[in-house]
């Protein structure tokens, strides 16, 4: 479909198993970067990506061709891939995510959201963050 259009842009969180604090600053920026070369070699579109020691966010921005839950396999699963054999290094995810669509008058918005997530952690848990998030979907559903 060479003459398709997508405007489909989605805000990704996932945690590492447990919700286990492992994601330090360093492996944290080594985990970004291989995210984002594994975004690069399977063409998905990561607008930015941002997290703390026990989860991730990312806005991304989907092609007419591809799927949240193909999106999120292939970055969760090649990055789990990448450092399974380090044990100084060796991540594991929880299984799920969550998905939230982003309309495009808010990104700016989002963009910040993900960018400022140390700040923001600094006095909500993870847990009470995805919560909010999900409320803030239903309200503004009804």
């Amino acid at each position: 479909m060479p003459h398709s259009y997508s405007a489909l842009w989605i805000h990704l969180i996932w945690s590492t198993k447990n919700r286990e604090p492992i994601l330090t600053k360093p492996l944290r920026a080594e985990v970004f970067k291989v995210i984002l070369d594994i975004a690069t070699d399977h063409e998905i579109y990561i607008d930015c990506l941002n997290g703390v020691e026990d989860h991730v966010h990312l806005l991304v921005r989907l092609r007419t061709d591809q799927s949240v839950a193909e999106v999120v396999k292939t970055i969760k699963g090649n990055s789990w891939e990448h450092f399974k054999h380090d044990p100084e290094k060796y991540i594991s995810w929880q299984d799920g995510f969550a998905a939230f669509s982003v309309s495009p008058d808010n990104i700016k918005r989002v963009r910040g959201y993900i960018y400022n997530q140390e700040a923001h952690h600094e006095s909500k848990a993870f847990s009470d963050e995805l919560k909010q998030l999900k409320e803030s979907v239903r309200s503004s559903a009804k």
